[in-house]
């Protein structure tokens, strides 16, 4: 069973996300708080695997609350979801330690996958906010990534990474299966020494 704590002050929104995961096989909604105060008090009892976690809460923001988790929760994985596209909203997010931003917009079966990505190590982002860390990382040339040997299919990958595309993406553009995708993703990440698809890309445009 798969355990989702929910951060988010619209009370609306709240009731409509939990009903999707409780409705979601395997998944269950195990604590509802309004506030980033709230969650601080209950999730570390709650023990969640995943938080979704609205970016802009009364008092606390929701970035805040990520950042003071992560010592509390140091396993847990945060998804943020926001209204906005700001690159400074996205990239305080995750430098407060969260694991993927989506936009609020995301349709139901698509942040139940990202849920899914998410645990497996995944970094899932709504397009439009992949595009904008992508374009956001285009810099000189960083020294030392040009010498790393990717094969042509895992460069491939990284190329389609880089415009933003999805997992399930890559696979209908190259015929490969969903776990192909996967595999050659963590050898990307391997011989970049990144973590994320985030960091990957990255790593990737600062090489030029």
């Amino acid at each position: 069973m798969i355990k989702i704590a929910i951060v988010e002050d619209d009370a609306r929104v709240r009731r409509s996300l939990a009903q999707l995961i409780d409705e979601a096989p395997w998944h269950a909604c195990v604590c509802q708080c309004d506030t980033a105060e709230e969650a601080l008090e209950k999730l570390p009892a709650a023990a969640p695997d995943v938080v979704l976690m609205d970016t802009h809460l009364p008092n606390l923001s929701g970035i805040e609350c990520a950042f003071r988790l992560r010592p509390l929760l140091p396993a847990v994985r945060i998804l943020m979801l926001s209204v906005y596209e700001d690159n400074e909203v996205i990239f305080k997010a995750l430098q407060a330690g969260a694991s993927g931003y989506l936009l609020k917009r995301t349709p139901p079966a698509e942040l139940l996958q990202a849920i899914a990505e998410v645990l497996r190590g995944g970094a899932p982002m709504t397009g439009e906010v992949a595009r904008r860390v992508v374009e956001s990382f285009r810099a000189p040339a960083h020294p030392g990534v040009a010498d790393v040997e990717l094969s042509r299919r895992e460069q491939e990958i990284l190329d389609l990474l880089t415009q933003g595309y999805e997992n399930k993406e890559i696979c209908e553009r190259l015929f490969i299966g969903i776990e192909t995708v996967r595999t050659h993703l963590k050898h990307i990440y391997e011989k970049l020494h990144v973590r994320s698809r985030t960091e990957a890309v990255a790593k990737y445009l600062r090489s030029g």
